[in-house]
């Protein structure tokens, strides 16, 4: 019998799907997709982490993908089905942009983001990366300027008490430059290094930094390469992603699963754009599965859940009409721990 998989009831109803050979055991598998958020014109660019207990998702609400006044929605579920908001924040005249989550070896929640000043025309004007910290999700800091003009730090990845992220600086076909830093308070960042990509390439763009058990850097960059480093992570070595569906990424994540598997997730901008689930190694990026999804779409967020042994996704698509937010559930076989002795 073929087996069929049912995704969780959406705001606007409920959809079924087939996961054909995304069923073999080899293969990662959808067990449920379920929309969580929609309740402004345009929600997008997210991110996930498990926090005291709870699962909470951070996206930026606006009137559209580009231009004009986005504010960040934090909302909160105690199991993954039932998300109620917990806070949205905002700043006069600013466009606060791709939220990304981390927790701090103190305890609080952290959050890095963008404020943008666009013209009346639509004309970037300026930007910088904000920071914000929260001791429970709900009440947070006001936004503090970190940087300095036109950087844009993406998203932290802590490791021994210290966080460490790639700032890109530069934006659209101008010279685009990505620069390594790192802080041990979230406010205070020192420059570590400025990676230069092969042949002087200009696109080096959103970064997502991870470490390996050997204290090796991995660096996955829009919006075609991975990059890795070893300590004081100064000296990289990059390789460019080949043979990618559109020719490119977009909205960059990966994690390290427990049997020490790589996986990514990005904009896949063929013909239709797609969420992708991807296999990954330090010198390779193997799209094996799309996400319901289409249109404007992507920016995932990635937490394995230890509890039902599932990769947790959060992701946005306009796929079904307007730039909603959705949470995945997938099953990835693992490889069989090695048997002691051996």
């Amino acid at each position: 019998m073929r087996r069929t998989i049912c995704a969780t009831t959406i705001l606007c109803g409920v959809f079924c799907f087939l996961p054909g050979s995304a069923g073999a055991a080899d293969k990662p598998e959808i067990v449920s997709v379920k929309k969580i958020w929609d309740q402004a014109k345009h929600n997008a660019f997210t991110d996930l982490i498990r926090f005291k207990g709870l699962w909470w998702c951070a996206f930026r609400e606006s009137e559209e993908h580009g231009k004009g006044a986005g504010k960040l929605r934090f909302i909160v579920s105690p199991d993954g089905d039932k998300w109620t908001s917990a806070a949205l924040i905002s700043e006069e005249g600013l466009d606060l942009r791709d939220p990304k989550l981390s927790i701090m070896p103190d305890g609080r929640l952290m959050c890095t983001t963008a404020a943008i000043t666009w013209s009346k025309a639509g004309k970037l004007l300026t930007r910088s990366p904000r920071v914000l910290f929260s001791k429970d999700g709900k009440q947070w800091t006001k936004p503090t300027r970190v940087l300095a003009e036109d950087h844009w730090l993406w998203r932290v990845t802590w490791k021994d008490g210290s966080a460490w992220s790639m700032s890109k600086l530069g934006e659209g076909r101008n010279p685009r430059r990505i620069m390594l830093y790192t802080s041990t308070d979230g406010l205070d960042w020192k420059w570590v290094a400025e990676p230069i990509l092969p042949d002087n390439a200009w696109n080096g763009s959103e970064t997502t930094l991870r470490f390996l058990p050997d204290d090796t850097m991995v660096s996955f960059t829009r919006p075609e390469w991975i990059g890795t480093s070893r300590p004081p992570y100064t000296e990289w070595k990059w390789t460019k992603i080949k043979d990618m569906p559109g020719g490119r990424l977009g909205g960059p994540n990966f994690i390290r699963l427990p049997d020490g598997s790589l996986w990514g997730s990005a904009r896949k901008y063929s013909s239709p754009k797609k969420t992708v689930l991807a296999r990954m190694t330090t010198t390779s990026y193997e799209p094996v599965l799309d996400l319901p999804s289409g249109g404007d779409n992507s920016y995932a967020g990635m937490v394995y859940n230890e509890n039902d042994g599932l990769l947790w996704m959060s992701y946005y698509s306009g796929h079904e009409g307007k730039a909603s937010i959705y949470l995945a559930k997938i099953r990835i076989p693992l490889k069989p721990s090695p048997t002691k002795g051996q």
